[in-house]
């Protein structure tokens, strides 16, 4: 009867009220598709409801597959996936930490990228963070049985046509997908939060100095409970200049002890001698973000070859650490204990770990090293 009144009601008006053999010629070519756990319901009242199963034979390529997904009526379809419930856990997790609103949506890619179901296979209520996920660092956590994988930068940024060994992104993710591993990209989210990445690299440039601090460029969707939220961090200095040469020294020394950082000064600098006043930081490739900024040091992680004259024209100095190197430190220090805690809390057997096999792909290197023996 429910049905029928949905058909009825789906009906053009002249065909409601037409005479009975106009409306059953117009009937006799609609197509009706339905669920097959529905196909009862429109049987003919004089014979009972058919019992549907589905074929396990070797058409359906092995084994039960259709079994595993079919209901008490023969239905099956992708609805009847179960997701992960630790995957959920360490999204909600994730967002707790660092809500996807603070993402700048208009060009980045945040969330759930790749999901996974709760199967046979049972994989430890793990997680590995990384800054970058490589095909080194998924095989990795396919290896350690990581259940998910927290990316930094989003694995998959535009869209994809097809997914082929010929690509190595779309390799990776065709081994993630076989090992069934879920993976989570915050991204600009990190970089937004009030107690995120900038904030945090903005503490490393003022040390055991006093600086008040503002956003280079508020996010205007942060939720109430993440405000003051923005891309960027300027800070400037209580109680006069600060050495730039210490500066960079605890920079080199806080993200990971880096042997070599790229400092761009204006002409006839001395950066011993120099003091900085106020400075901005934006992790990554930051220079759009901070070229407005009224600063006497800029720290990034990476920017163009103009961008730097621009700068150290405008009497700026500017330190680049590469990109990834202004980023990774704040995984291991901060993101990783934060969300362990988090998910100790709902499962007290997660556990976090960090890929050995995340790297900045640059290195500087000695060339005299390179002479022959």
């Amino acid at each position: 009867m429910v049905l029928a009144r949905l058909l009825r009601n789906s009906l053009s008006p002249a065909l409601r009220t037409a005479s009975p053999r106009f409306a059953s010629s117009q009937l006799a070519s609609l197509q009706i598709a339905v669920p097959r756990q529905h196909s009862s319901v429109i049987a003919s009242s004089t014979s009972p409801p058919s019992r549907r199963t589905i074929s396990t034979t070797r058409k359906n390529l092995d084994n039960n597959i259709m079994t595993d997904y079919s209901d008490g009526v023969g239905a099956w379809g992708a609805w009847q996936a179960e997701p992960s419930k630790f995957t959920q856990q360490v999204v909600d997790a994730m967002r707790t930490l660092y809500p996807e609103e603070l993402a700048d949506r208009k060009w980045d890619n945040v969330g759930l990228l790749i999901d996974n179901s709760d199967d046979t296979k049972k994989r430890q209520p793990t997680v590995m963070v990384t800054n970058d996920l490589t095909f080194q660092v998924a095989v990795d956590a396919i290896g350690q049985g990581v259940s998910v994988i927290v990316s930094y930068h989003p694995f998959i940024f535009s869209g994809l046509k097809s997914i082929t060994n010929n690509d190595p992104q779309q390799a990776t993710l065709l081994q993630l997908v076989k090992a069934g591993i879920a993976v989570y990209c915050p991204h600009t989210a990190v970089d937004a939060a009030p107690k995120g990445l900038n904030t945090w690299l903005a503490d490393i440039v003022s040390g055991p100095h006093k600086s008040t601090r503002s956003v280079a460029i508020p996010c205007a969707t942060a939720p109430e409970t993440h405000s003051p939220a923005g891309y960027g961090s300027i800070g400037r200095f209580e109680n006069g200049g600060v050495s730039l040469a210490e500066i960079i020294k605890r920079v080199a020394l806080k993200l990971g002890g880096l042997k070599h950082i790229m400092v761009a000064s204006p002409v006839g600098a001395d950066i011993k001698s120099s003091t900085v006043r106020s400075f901005g930081v934006c992790a990554g490739s930051g220079y759009d973000v901070l070229k407005s900024a009224d600063v006497d040091l800029l720290v990034m992680g990476e920017t163009s070859h103009h961008s730097a004259l621009r700068a150290i024209q405008q009497g700026k100095t500017l330190i680049q650490v590469f990109h990834s190197n202004s980023e990774r430190g704040y995984l291991r220090e901060v993101l990783k204990p934060s969300l362990e805690a988090l998910l100790k809390e709902v499962e007290p057997e997660a556990e976090v770990l960090l890929s050995e096999f995340d790297s900045d792909p640059f290195r500087i290197l000695d060339v005299s090293t390179l002479e022959e023996d």
